[in-house]
């Protein structure tokens, strides 16, 4: 049976595969002419059978009508797919397998299957049944597909070929907008066949949807506005803390403006801004962000965690998980451009429990242990830790795609910045408070300290004062026998008789020499002389009187000062210190017994004398040698100055 037309090489493609082997068919499987003439009336029945069961097929296919008015549609309901694990299929095998109805429904009209190898096809059927708008435009609603290949399938049977997706420049898609995107032309009563192949290294998210150009005006309107408010929001506590930083110099505020940045930038490049306005010609950079992106965030998360909630001080052990964390993350930055990026990505996300779980186990324990900021730590990450489980749950196909699953982390982000920065004002209000609490102890310690040492130091001053009296003391006297030496004489015999003129008072000196001295250490030894000495030194004081200046003068010669004394005091005190030397028998060794004598020389001057301290010495120790040369054991009065 001759083939000619289309639509027979359609029916005989059909009633082929039902199993109804043409003439055609039969002679080329046979060879043979007679054979196919035989069977050509089993070709026509089957040619009829193949015509009702494709056209049961065409009609039980799902169909998408456009009807009148319509602005937008999804596609969940009438896609199907299937799976091509070797990647190699082409356009027409999945074609043809889609004609078989070989693809099947997306589950729950929702096309996410997380992170999966391989080729996905995803093949839908729309018509315009009425709409005014011919013109509709096909959005891919996740903005990190690699490669996006649409092929559409007129009713004429004319196939075309569209690219898109992350492996090429941003400039080629149908609208300069974040996700991937495809113009179509639907006239009316035409049916479409949508053919998408879409294989990536990230999560594997197909949400296909329709627009008509305002729909897609509308919708791109909205979607920036909330982006730019939560954006606007980010780039606000961004420079906030950084002002906060320069002027506090707290360290807290710059990790935290770490931290919003590298959020900032993760959600920046999960949305699709980063390649539309950060690098639109850098296809590699558009994958590598992702990664890297991710690594900062959870870097400057764990580092801003560690520093406000003090671990180093408060929880050593938390300190030492989060410090893991932090070279773990530190070495994921660095080694993300270079590594797959199927397994950066999934070494990334799969870290995103532990870390978080982490930081919230410790945040638990430091509250637990008193630190109230940790209270309003818990409930900003709380908040955090739902919109991001949210996300990783979606990455991986967990959870279907929806307005709030897919803006989850941006809300709870969101909600997590503006509590963190309540919580880090409540946390410096605590710190200020707490200084404010150390500082106060701190100078009543102080002023208790300095009052402390205020006090030994007054008792240290008056022992220092007190020892110096007492070193200006023993300076003064004579080491032997305890009377005043000559310097402390020296110093003081012309000030006191300046002060006896001045209140015209009398003054008398007395000069004492014992009697051969000499013969005494010769014939008894020094030490005995030196007892004879203090004794001498001792009744010298008890007979001047206690206002009496009595001094060593040299040797075995002694020196008096009696200020106020005029020459019959002075007779009688030089009088009853020789009585008494005279009376005294010193002890020694063996039971004898010493005998001394003391030579007395005199001086005086009356009240008003004016005479010269020299002088009046000069006339004692005159006084003295006369009463040496009259056979000693005497007292001698010198002339008395009037």
């Amino acid at each position: 049976m001759p083939v000619n037309s289309v639509a027979d090489r359609q029916i005989r493609r059909e009633s082929c595969k039902f199993g109804v082997v043409c003439s055609e068919c039969a002679e080329s499987i046979t060879g043979r002419r007679g054979v196919a003439q035989r069977s050509s009336w089993f070709c026509r029945l089957g040619l009829q059978a193949a015509l009702l069961l494709a056209s049961a097929c065409a009609l039980a296919a799902p169909v998408l009508d456009l009807s009148p008015g319509q602005s937008r549609a999804t596609l969940g309901s009438v896609t199907t797919y299937a799976v091509d694990a070797s990647g190699q299929a082409d356009a027409a095998q999945m074609f043809g397998r889609a004609d078989d109805a070989a693809f099947k429904p997306v589950p729950a009209d929702n096309a996410t299957f997380g992170f999966v190898d391989g080729a996905y096809w995803f093949h839908a059927r729309v018509a315009n049944a009425g709409s005014a708008d011919m013109r509709w435009l096909l959005v891919l609603e996740y903005a990190l597909l690699d490669q996006v290949d649409l092929y559409l399938r007129h009713a004429d049977g004319r196939i075309e070929h569209f690219q898109s997706g992350d492996y090429h420049p941003f400039s080629q898609r149908a609208v300069s907008y974040r996700h991937p995107n495809f113009w179509l032309q639907m006239p009316p009563g035409q049916p479409l066949d949508l053919l998408l192949r879409v294989q990536s290294q990230s999560s594997m998210q197909v949400p296909l949807a329709l627009y008509t150009p305002t729909a897609f005006i509308e919708l791109a309107r909205d979607a920036q506005l909330g982006m730019g408010i939560y954006y606007g929001i980010l780039l606000a506590l961004l420079f906030y803390n950084l002002i906060l930083f320069v002027s506090l110099r707290d360290r807290s505020h710059f990790l935290y403006s770490l931290h919003v940045l590298g959020f900032g930038l993760v959600l920046f490049c999960l949305n699709g801004f980063a390649f539309e306005y950060f690098w639109p010609n850098s296809t590699w950079l558009a994958n590598a962000a992702v990664p890297m992106s991710m690594a900062l965030a959870m870097l400057a998360m764990h580092l801003f965690a560690r520093d406000f909630l003090e671990l180093p001080r408060r929880l050593p052990w938390g300190n030492r998980v989060l410090l893991g964390m932090i070279a773990f993350h530190a070495l994921m930055l660095a080694a993300s451009p270079w590594l797959d990026y199927r397994v950066a990505v999934l070494i990334g996300t799969g870290m995103v429990f532990p870390g978080v779980g982490a930081v919230i186990a410790v945040a638990i324990v430091v509250a637990r242990r008193g630190f109230r900021p940790a209270l309003l730590f818990l409930l900003a990450w709380a908040m955090l830790l739902a919109g991001t489980l949210v996300y990783a749950l979606v990455s991986f196909g967990m959870l279907g795609k929806s307005f709030a699953t897919e803006y989850g982390m941006q809300i709870g982000s969101a909600a997590e910045m503006i509590f963190l920065s309540f919580a880090l004002a409540y946390r410096w209000a605590a710190l200020r408070s707490e200084n404010e609490r150390i500082a106060r102890e701190a100078n009543e310690q102080l002023e208790q300290r300095v009052e402390a040492r205020t006090s030994e130091l007054s008792t240290a001053l008056q022992q220092l004062s007190e020892a110096h009296v007492r070193l200006r003391e023993h300076s003064a006297r004579d080491g032997l026998t305890g009377v005043f030496n000559r310097r402390h004489f020296d110093q003081h015999f012309a000030p006191l008789l300046a002060q006896c003129r001045a209140d015209a008072r009398p003054f008398s000196l007395l000069i004492a020499d014992l009697d051969h001295f000499k013969r005494v250490n010769d014939e008894h030894g020094h030490l005995t002389g030196d007892d004879c000495l203090r004794c001498i030194a001792t009744s010298l004081q008890q007979c001047a009187g206690e206002h009496a200046l009595v001094a060593r003068f040299g040797g075995e010669e002694f020196v008096v000062l009696m200020p106020g004394t005029d020459e019959l005091g002075a007779r009688r005190s030089a009088e009853m210190l020789r009585q008494r030397v005279a009376a005294h028998r010193f002890a020694l060794e063996g039971g004898r017994q010493l005998h001394l004598t003391v030579s007395i020389g005199v001086a005086s001057a009356g009240s008003e004398a004016q005479i010269a301290a020299e002088t009046l010495l000069r006339r004692a120790d005159d006084a003295l040698y006369e009463a040496k040369r009259g056979g000693r054991n005497r007292v001698v009065q010198g002339p008395v100055a009037a």
